[in-house]
C-alpha cells in the first residue's frame, strides 16, 4: 500500500489549527475562555467564527480515516485495545499532570483560591469542593479541559468496533457504498443532510458542554464526520472526486460562510437562528470537503517535515493549552501591548511545545503517556533480519 502523505499532513495541519485557535481564544472579545486578555479584540470574532464552524469536524473526520487505515489488520477487539491504550492512557496522564495548572490559573484569576499551586493540587486531587465558577468543571471537581476530544474519540471508536457486525451486514455495506458512490453536486449536498437533521432535532436542547454525558448535539455531529472519514478511508475514486470538486466546494463554502456570518447579526427569533444553524452545517461539510480535495491535490507527497510532524502532533495537542496558559500568566504582568504580547505568546507556544515534545520523543517512559508507541530496541547487526515494509500509521 502506498503511503498517503496527504492524510498525515492533514492530521498535523488540523491540530495546528486547533492550537492557533486556542491562542486566539485568549484575545477574542466577548467569548468565554479560561483566561482573557485585557487586549481582547472584537475583530477576531470573524475569523475565529469562520474557523470554528469546521475545525473540529475536520479533526474527527481525519480520525475516522485513520481508523479505516487500521481496520482489517487485526480483530476489532485488538484494535479497540490498542486505541484504548493510545487514547485513555494519555487522557489519564494529561488530567493528572498536564491539565491541572489550567484550572489553577483560572481559579486564581477569578479570586476563587489563593495563589499556591501545591495547596491547589492537594485540594484538586480530592475533587474540591470549589466555590461556584472557580474554573470550568468546578462542579465535578476536576476537569479535562482541552483533552475532551480523547474520550469522545474513544467512544466513537468503541461504537464502530461494537457495531462491526452491523457495518458488515447488507444494509451496513449498502450505506457505506452509497456514501462512496456520491459524485458531483450530490457529494457536496447529501452528506450535509444528516448534520442538518441532527441540528434540527438536538441543537436547541443540547448546548455544547464537552462533559461527554450531556453533549447530544455535538456527539451527533462529531460522530457523523467520524463515520464519513471511516467510510472515506482510502477509496481512491472518492478522493479523486473530492480533488476534482475542490474549486466548486471552496466557492460554495465561501458563499455559505458569507450568508451565515451576515445572517447571525440580523436574526433573533428561534426559528431564524435554527435556519442559520442549518446553513452552518451545510457550510461545515463544504469546508471540510474543500480541505480534503485541496489536501489530496497539493499535499500527497513525502514532505521532509512530515515524519517529524506525524510523531509530534499528539504531544503538541496534549501540551499546547497548558503551555499557552503558563505563558499568559508570565507575560501578562509585563503589559507588552496588543501586538508584542500575542506575537510572543504564539512564538512561545510553538517553542515550548517543540522543546517539550523533543524530550517526550526521546524518552521510552514518556512516549506511551503521550500516545506514542515505544521505540523498538536496537538490534544487533549480526542477527538483524530485513524489516518488513512499513504499514501506514494512524
Amino acid at each position: 500500500m502506498n503511503r498517503r502523505h496527504d492524510i498525515d499532513a492533514l492530521r498535523a495541519l488540523a491540530f495546528g489549527l486547533v492550537i492557533l485557535y486556542h491562542v486566539g481564544m485568549y484575545y477574542v472579545a466577548d467569548w468565554a475562555w479560561h483566561l482573557k486578555s485585557p487586549h481582547a479584540a472584537a475583530w477576531l470574532q470573524l475569523p475565529m467564527r469562520a474557523l470554528n464552524l469546521w475545525r473540529m469536524d475536520l479533526v474527527f473526520l481525519v480520525s475516522g480515516v485513520s481508523l479505516a487505515l487500521l481496520w482489517g489488520r487485526a480483530p476489532p477487539w485488538m484494535l479497540l485495545r490498542d486505541r484504548s491504550v493510545r487514547l485513555l492512557l494519555p487522557l489519564a496522564f494529561g488530567m493528572v499532570v498536564v491539565v491541572p495548572y489550567q484550572p489553577y490559573a483560572q481559579a486564581v484569576a477569578n479570586g476563587a483560591v489563593p495563589p499556591g499551586f501545591g495547596a491547589f493540587l492537594l485540594r484538586y486531587f480530592q475533587g474540591g469542593p470549589w466555590p461556584a465558577g472557580a474554573f470550568d468543571g468546578w462542579q465535578v471537581g476536576v476537569t479535562w479541559n482541552h483533552l475532551w476530544y480523547l474520550p469522545y474519540l474513544w467512544c466513537y471508536t468503541a461504537v464502530l468496533v461494537l457495531a462491526a457486525p452491523l457495518a458488515a451486514s447488507g444494509p451496513g455495506r449498502r450505506l457505506g457504498d452509497g456514501f462512496r458512490r456520491l459524485r458531483g453536486p450530490w457529494l457536496l449536498v447529501l452528506p450535509a443532510l444528516p448534520l442538518m437533521l441532527a441540528s434540527a432535532l438536538l441543537w436547541r436542547r443540547f448546548p455544547v458542554t464537552h462533559d461527554l454525558v450531556g453533549d447530544g448535539w455535538l456527539h451527533a455531529a462529531s460522530f457523523t464526520f467520524f463515520l464519513y472519514g471511516w467510510w472515506l478511508g482510502l477509496d481512491a475514486a472518492l478522493w479523486t472526486e473530492l480533488r476534482r470538486l475542490r474549486r466548486r466546494a471552496l466557492l460554495l463554502a465561501l458563499v455559505l460562510l458569507g450568508v451565515v456570518l451576515v445572517a447571525r447579526g440580523l436574526v433573533s427569533s428561534p426559528a431564524a437562528r435554527l435556519a442559520v444553524r442549518l446553513l452552518a452545517d451545510a457550510d461545515a461539510w463544504c469546508a471540510v470537503a474543500t480541505v480534503l480535495g485541496w489536501a489530496h491535490h497539493a499535499l500527497n507527497r513525502p514532505w521532509r517535515w512530515l515524519h517529524w510532524a506525524t510523531e509530534s502532533v499528539y504531544p503538541w495537542y496534549l501540551l499546547h493549552q497548558t503551555v499557552i496558559i503558563v505563558l499568559v500568566t508570565w507575560l501578562a504582568p509585563w503589559t507588552l501591548g496588543p501586538v508584542r504580547e500575542p506575537l510572543l505568546l504564539l512564538a512561545g507556544t510553538v517553542a515550548g511545545c517543540w522543546m517539550l515534545t523533543a524530550v517526550v520523543r526521546r524518552s521510552s517512559v514518556l512516549r506511551p503517556l503521550f500516545g506514542l508507541r515505544r521505540r523498538a530496541p536496537p538490534r544487533c547487526p549480526s542477527t538483524a533480519q530485513p524489516a518488513p515494509p512499513a504499514a501506514h500509521s494512524a
